[in-house]
Formats: structure tokens, C-alpha cells, sequence
């Protein structure tokens, strides 16, 4: 054999196709060096958005600006960025082929396949110089319904994954809710927040989808006939969880009565989980039963059933990942490193939403809950910087997770490709949101007003409709699922709601205080239990301008009890209207027994001990239950770093109460004012 012959072969089989492999490796890397970069440019608009919201935000406060909240900023931000997005943008296109499968394929055509496997064929032709190229197969994972063939690589990189909302972003709002609680309030108020959150929620999303089933029938035939009575049901189930962040952000700027606070607040929290539980029920109808499409009352009865079960399995899931945590940091010395500790509350909490979506269950149910517990329970076992640190990352979570999804929904109004504006679906939905809401309201206000003194005014009543904006769970439950016609109409109808809702309707809550006449500046008398030292000055000062000096000047040894605000007897006295006649609603009171004399005993170390509390044959159980800081600590000790109060700050630490005031105030008056153990000079 020639030798020239031999070493060209060896050059066309051994060499030709590493050197033209490595050319496919550099264009390979090129491409993904590409979508870094448009995954970096995405995250940086965002972060730019949020740095913008942030300075504005400042700027309103420093001048005093009532009426546009932080999250109508977000919105507005979002959709000047995302029309940039939409038509000032000239990235390179996205690159696509056409494939077809073949004529014996088996798959569902109501579901498309999760990946579709795109195979190249081998070339090896040698004699006609063409390297041989082997076989490769590539997987590509389902993202939806191909709408626009024109869209650029920003435009797609723009969109994220719906459960991204559900397993990233929501926890830690919904966390927070739980863990910030007034829960004073909340369970002198717990009858109306109950009433309102679930039988309302549930009330309002029948009424809603009912009225939208009505009105789609009378659209054009193409709109009516992709829709069904359990998607107009579906839709009043995602519209009627309520977000009124910004009235409630005005609430507290303005101190308003804080029995409405805690409705308000309360029945928002509890029927964003109500409309998750509901909606899951509607799909779980739709799904096991209703194949024809019509009405089945075993069925009915069925998905009543899950409903409420999954709801309370829920439930007791986050209820028991938070005893769990308040057991481990009660036995264990984990206090010792503070790092470890504030890792471990994050972890366990974030596991009981886990935990809850693993086994078909609702995690955020589980999440609220949980941060219920762990804020009642776990919060007192924790150090000094625990404390602080979970307290102010929840709280930054929060704000940025919000923030983000209000950024987004401005976005997706013009990157988003599966909207589907249909005028006349949009107006319905408005209509139909707003009626639902009163039906929600004001029925049950009056039934509760008859077992309710003081009853609820009937300007409390329409400052309650008025807070019923819709948010961050309405557009997470209309982003999930955007396949059929149908649910991006909704999709559409549901973001145009919540930007109207929280740019107008947030925006014109400071007025709508003033026209209903709502007093302001005396709810939330009692927050000043909750000071800490470094704000003693200006209450200090707010006292002074209202009272005289002599009625100011008094020293702690000379403080009544009774009249501190830190005692039992304060924390205990009703404040305003709430539920029982004046008094704590009685499944608060029955609550309130079960957890002073066991629960909080067995997973903090508050007293009494359970040597005293449980009967005499479980003493020795008692005892092992017990630490040896419960029967060494005072009685109270436990009231000044409890979690329990009504503003998410730090707590302040107990103050000697035997501190001379010239120490802390060099070269001031004699007169004395006494603030919650800290005793002081007159400035």
C-alpha cells in the first residue's frame, strides 16, 4: 500500500474529525456563552427595577407621598421596562426547526409530551470527503403553546417558569405573614376573620363564577365555547384572594383602628390559602369526575371533602414542623451558635412547605401556619441574634419577593406571550370582581353583626370592600397553566386586575379614610409595649406635648401595676370592638387555657412548669418535659422577648430597673418618666 495513500487516510478518519469536533465544541460554547449573557442581562433589568422601586420609594417617603405605594412603583416600573423589552428590543432571534411525529407516534393529544427527543442521522462518507459525523440525540422539555415564531431570546428569557412563584417566591411571603402576625388582634377579631376568609372566599368565588359563566354566554361563540362553568368557577376562585399590602402600609403610617387592621390583614392572609385549597378542589372535580361535563352531587360532595381535608392536613403539617423546631431549640444547645440556629429555623420552615407539596397538600397552608407556630413557640427558645436575624431576613424576603412579582406582572403585560385580550371577557371580570367582594362583605358583616357588640360600622364595612385589592396569589394561580384559550384570557383579565387594584385602589385608600370618616392616630395605643430602648426619646416627646410635666413625673416604684402597659391585665384588656361582647372571642379564651398552662410550657421554657399544670400521674413525664430554666426563672421573664406583640421589630431587652438616671443623661432635671422598666430624665 502506498505510503502518501496510507497517512491521508489516517489524516481523513483520525484528524478531520477531531479538528471539525472541536469546531462544533466552540460554537457550542459560544451559544451557551450567549445565553448567559441574556440570563444575566435579565436578572440585572430586574435588580435595576427593584433598585429603582427602593430609591423612589425613599424619595416618597422623605416628601411625605401618600398615594402611590411601593408596589404600584413596582407595576408601573415593570410595564415601562417591559414595552422596552417588547419593541426596542433587537437581540438575535430565537433559532427553531420544524419537527413532526410520526404517523404510529402514541401520545396524548390533550397533553402534549414532556420531551421531545430530536435525533440527527450518522453520515459516513468517506469517498465523497465528508467527515463522518455520529449520532446525536437532544432532548428539548416542554415550555407551551408556540404563539409568536418571532420571539427574540430577551423577550423568551424575560418569562420565568410559573413555579418558580410557587416554590420560590411565595414561601417566604407567605412565611412572613405568619410570623409577623398581630395575633392579639387577630384572635380577639378571629370570628370576622374566619367568616370572611373562608366562607367569604368560597361565597365570593362562587358568586363570581356564576356571573362569569352568564356573561360568556352571551360573547362571541368562539370565546363561549372554550369555556366551561368549572373555568369561570376556577376564575372566581383566583380572583378572590385579596393583597391590600398598600392599605394596610397606610394603616399603620396613619395608626388606624386596629381591630380593622386586623381584619383586613387577617382575612387576607387566610384566603390566599382558602383560594389556593379551593381552586385545587375545582381542578380535582374537573379532573377524577366530571367527564361529561355535568353536574354530579357525589362529586360534589367529593371535592367538598378534599377541600376541607387537604386544608386541615395542611394545616397540621406546618403546625407540627413548628413544634418540631420549637422542641429542637428548647433541648438542645444549638442557642450556642447563633449561625446554626438561624440556618436551622430557615431550613425547617421552608421543609414544612416541602413536606406539604411532596404529599399533594398545600404548601402554602403549611408555610402560614408554620410561621404562626414557630412565631408563638420557636421564637421564644431563640438567642438574642437569632431573634433579630430571622426577624429582619423574613422581612427583607418579603419586601423583595413582593416587589419582584409586582416588577413582573408589568413585564409579562408585554413579554408574556399567551395574553388574550378580549374586551368584553376584561370588563366582565372587573364587574364581576367587584360585586363578588360585596357579596362577601357586607351579608356577613351583617350576620355577624348579630352576635357581635360592638358590631362592625358600616364605614368599617366599606373600607373593608375597598381593601379587597387583588395581588401576588391571584397572578400566581392565573400564570400556572396558560394552554387553552381560556386561561389566558383569564391570565390577561387577572393582571389587568391586580395593576388596576393596586395602582388606584392603593393609591386612594388615604382618601378613602378621609371620605369615610374613619378616625386615625388612636388605633395601635398599645404598641408602645413592643418600644425598643432606643425609641423611648420620642415617645417620650409625643407624651410631653399632650400631658403636663406633672402628670409625666412618676417613678417605676411608684407605677401601679395595673396600669403598666407591660402587665397581664393590659395585655389581656379588650381594645375596641372585637368578637364576644368586648371580650376575646371564646374559642381565643379556650385557646388561650390550652396554650398558657400546656403548650407554651412544654415547647418554650415559659412557666408555670408542667410539674404544676398536668394532672399527678404524668408529674414524672412533666419532669423530664421541664427544663431547669423554668423553675429557675421569674414569672414573667418570658412576657418582655415574646414574639407576641403587635409590630414586627426587635425586641428590646429587659432594663435593671434600678438605674440611676444620671448615668443615662448626664447633667439633666430631676423629673422622671418610667417607660416600660426604663426610668429616665426629663430632656
Amino acid at each position: 500500500m502506498n505510503p502518501a495513500i496510507g497517512f491521508a487516510s489516517f489524516l481523513l478518519l483520525y484528524l478531520v474529525p477531531k479538528c471539525q469536533g472541536s469546531g462544533t465544541d466552540i460554537a457550542l460554547d459560544a451559544k451557551a456563552t450567549l445565553l448567559h449573557r441574556i440570563d444575566s442581562l435579565n436578572l440585572l433589568i430586574y435588580t435595576c427595577l427593584l433598585t429603582l422601586t427602593v430609591l423612589t420609594i425613599w424619595v416618597f417617603k422623605h416628601r411625605r407621598v401618600s398615594w402611590l405605594h411601593e408596589t404600584g412603583l413596582a407595576v408601573i416600573y415593570g410595564l415601562i421596562v417591559g414595552a422596552i423589552i417588547r419593541y426596542a428590543s433587537s437581540t438575535n432571534q430565537v433559532t427553531y426547526i420544524d419537527a413532526h411525529p410520526d404517523a404510529d407516534a402514541k401520545y396524548n393529544l390533550s397533553v402534549p409530551p414532556d420531551i421531545v427527543r430530536f435525533h440527527f442521522p450518522d453520515k459516513i462518507q468517506i469517498s465523497s470527503g465528508e467527515a463522518p459525523i455520529p449520532n446525536k440525540t437532544y432532548a428539548y422539555s416542554f415550555r407551551g403553546e408556540i404563539v409568536n415564531l418571532e420571539q427574540n431570546e430577551i423577550d423568551l428569557k424575560a418569562t420565568f417558569d410559573p413555579e418558580i412563584f410557587f416554590n420560590i417566591i411565595l414561601p417566604p411571603i407567605i412565611f412572613h405573614a405568619g410570623y409577623c402576625l398581630k395575633r392579639k388582634y387577630f384572635f380577639r377579631n378571629l370570628g370576622a376573620i374566619l367568616t370572611f376568609a373562608m366562607v367569604g372566599t368560597a361565597l365570593s368565588a362562587l358568586v363570581i363564577g356564576s356571573l362569569m359563566y352568564g356573561c360568556v354566554q352571551l360573547m362571541p361563540a368562539s370565546l363561549a365555547a372554550s369555556f366551561t362553568f368549572l373555568d369561570t368557577l376556577y376564575f372566581g376562585a383566583l380572583i378572590s384572594p385579596t393583597d391590600p399590602l398598600t392599605v394596610l402600609a397606610i394603616f399603620s403610617q396613619l395608626k388606624v383602628d386596629v381591630n380593622l387592621y386586623a381584619m383586613i390583614f387577617g382575612e387576607s392572609v387566610l384566603n390566599d390559602a382558602v383560594a389556593l385549597v379551593l381552586s385545587g378542589a375545582i381542578q380535582n372535580y374537573e379532573k377524577r369526575y366530571s367527564v361529561d361535563g355535568g353536574f354530579e352531587i357525589t362529586a360534589f360532595l367529593a371535592a367538598i371533602g378534599d377541600f376541607i381535608g387537604i386544608f386541615s392536613l395542611s394545616l397540621l403539617v406546618g403546625a407540627l414542623i413548628g413544634c418540631l423546631t420549637a422542641l429542637m431549640t428548647k433541648f438542645t444547645h444549638v442557642r450556642d451558635w447563633p449561625l446554626l440556629e438561624s440556618a436551622l429555623f430557615v431550613l425547617t420552615s421552608y421543609a414544612a412547605f416541602l413536606i406539604a407539596e411532596v404529599f399533594e397538600l398545600t404548601g402554602v397552608v403549611a408555610v402560614l401556619f408554620c410561621g404562626i407556630c414557630q412565631a408563638h413557640y420557636t421564637y421564644n427558645n431563640l438567642s438574642a441574634d437569632s431573634r433579630n436575624r430571622t426577624k429582619q431576613l423574613f422581612e427583607l424576603l418579603n419586601f423583595l419577593a413582593e416587589n419582584f412579582i409586582f416588577t413582573y406582572i408589568g413585564v409579562s403585560m408585554f413579554t408574556f406571550p399567551k395574553h388574550h385580550f378580549d374586551p368584553w371577557f376584561i370588563i366582565a371580570g372587573f364587574l364581576t370582581s367587584m360585586l363578588g367582594r360585596a357579596v362577601n362583605i357586607y351579608p356577613l358583616s351583617f350576620l355577624l353583626n348579630l352576635g357581635r357588640k360592638p358590631p362592625i360600622p358600616m364605614n368599617f364595612q366599606h373600607m373593608l370592600f375597598f381593601s379587597g385589592l387583588r395581588g401576588a396569589m391571584s397572578f400566581a394561580l392565573a400564570i400556572r397553566n396558560t394552554v387553552s384559550e381560556a386561561r389566558q384570557a383569564m391570565l390577561t383579565t387577572t393582571s389587568l386586575i391586580v395593576i388596576a387594584t393596586v395602582v388606584l385602589q392603593g393609591g386612594a385608600a388615604t382618601h378613602a379614610l378621609a371620605y369615610l370618616r374613619i378616625p386615625t392616630g388612636q388605633g395601635q395605643n398599645d404598641e408602645n409595649e413592643a418600644l425598643p430602648y432606643r425609641d423611648v426619646r420620642s415617645l417620650y416627646q409625643s407624651t410631653e406635648t399632650s400631658r403636663p410635666p406633672a402628670e409625666i413625673s412618676f417613678g417605676l416604684r411608684n407605677l401601679d401595676p395595673a396600669q403598666s402597659p407591660s402587665s397581664d391585665r393590659a395585655s389581656d384588656t379588650p381594645h375596641g370592638s372585637g368578637d364576644g361582647g368586648g371580650e376575646k372571642a371564646r374559642l381565643a379564651r379556650l385557646w388561650g387555657a390550652v396554650d398558657s398552662k400546656l403548650l407554651k410550657p412544654l415547647l418554650t421554657h415559659a412557666r408555670p412548669p408542667l410539674t404544676e399544670t398536668l394532672p399527678s400521674f404524668l408529674r414524672p413525664l412533666g419532669r423530664v418535659l421541664t427544663t431547669t430554666r423554668q423553675y429557675t426563672q421569674a414569672e414573667n421573664s418570658l412576657r418582655r422577648t415574646d414574639s407576641d406583640s403587635d409590630l414586627c421589630i426587635d425586641e428590646p431587652q429587659p432594663v435593671p430597673t434600678t438605674i440611676d438616671p444620671q448615668q443615662l443623661w448626664p447633667g439633666l432635671v430631676d423629673t422622671r418618666i418610667s417607660v416600660e422598666g426604663i426610668t429616665g430624665s426629663n430632656i
